[in-house]
């Protein structure tokens, strides 16, 4: 087995765990309490990785500005990215809120065009149409009955997905060492979100329980996840390795089924191949640039 497939493999197993994990823990605390401790976690181990690995070496050669900027450039990705999924999966079901999210590589594409001025293709604007009716798709009988709590969780995930968009866009345009980046703003993060739970009265001290969860999520879910990502992305062939960040969902609906026994529905499977159908032709479009 070739090393790229085994650190994919690896990502993507993190990655399907988070909405089964986040509804669990979202069952006794709210978002900006889930996201104050993963982030602290992941701030944590970013620090060890980044000591470990030598990176703090060039430490010296940024300021204070850049410092700023990397928490900057970050914060779309490791706070509002969040924030907004968090809050999404605290209202919807777990494996639809998860499957809505998945319209971040979609968004990547426009925010390509907004700020790295990526030209936006026929293909494109097709794309991004068929994708969000995977997402009508999803939420179809919601709408119909006009559930506004529905209709709410479905606009946290697709705000949630809108910043990580604009995350991967920043990332591309800024050269920073992405390690380094991603330390910073999950610190920046853990910053904002003390602030907003001492305003609310929410600091409190996480149960065993609760710990093991916050530890899977901030280690392995966030850092172990990503890492391992951009390590088949190196090792790999970048298309044949980004395809298999789509079999993500299905293995999530698995474990959303069997810890949270919610049910995949027909509207579901079809809402989500719709949206991945968006995301192959919009794959197709960046494939004819290669040629």
């Amino acid at each position: 087995m070739k090393k790229s497939y085994f650190y994919a493999g690896v990502s993507i197993f993190c990655w399907s765990t988070v909405a089964t994990t986040c509804k669990l823990l979202l069952g006794e605390i709210n978002s900006a309490q889930l996201l104050w401790m993963n982030s602290l976690i992941a701030g944590l181990f970013l620090l060890i990785v980044n000591i470990c690995n030598g990176n703090f070496r060039i430490h010296r050669q940024y300021k204070i500005k850049d410092y700023l900027i990397m928490a900057a450039i970050g914060l779309p990705g490791t706070f509002f990215y969040y924030i907004f999924y968090y809050s999404g999966t605290d209202i919807l079901p777990a494996s639809q809120a998860f499957v809505i999210n998945y319209l971040w590589p979609i968004m990547s594409v426009l925010f390509a065009c907004i700020i790295l001025r990526e030209r936006l293709t026929l293909r494109k604007i097709v794309a991004i149409i068929i994708s969000f009716l995977g997402v009508a798709i999803v939420i179809g009988n919601s709408i119909k009955g006009f559930d506004t709590k529905t209709l709410l969780g479905a606009i946290y995930c697709i705000l949630g997905a809108v910043s990580y968009g604009v995350f991967t866009a920043l990332n591309q345009k800024m050269n920073y060492n992405k390690t380094m980046t991603l330390m910073v703003s999950y610190f920046a993060t853990f910053i904002i979100t003390t602030v907003m739970n001492y305003i609310n009265s929410d600091l409190f001290l996480a149960k065993f329980g609760q710990m093991a969860g916050f530890l899977w999520n901030g280690i392995f879910a966030v850092a172990i996840a990503n890492l391992c990502w951009v390590t088949a992305l190196k090792k790999g062939e970048t298309a044949k390795i980004s395809n298999l960040a789509y079999i993500t969902p299905f293995v999530s609906s698995v474990w959303t089924a069997v810890f949270l026994k919610e049910k995949t529905t027909v509207n579901l499977i079809a809402g989500l191949l719709v949206i991945i159908l968006g995301i192959f032709i919009q794959m197709k479009d960046s494939d004819k640039k290669k040629v």
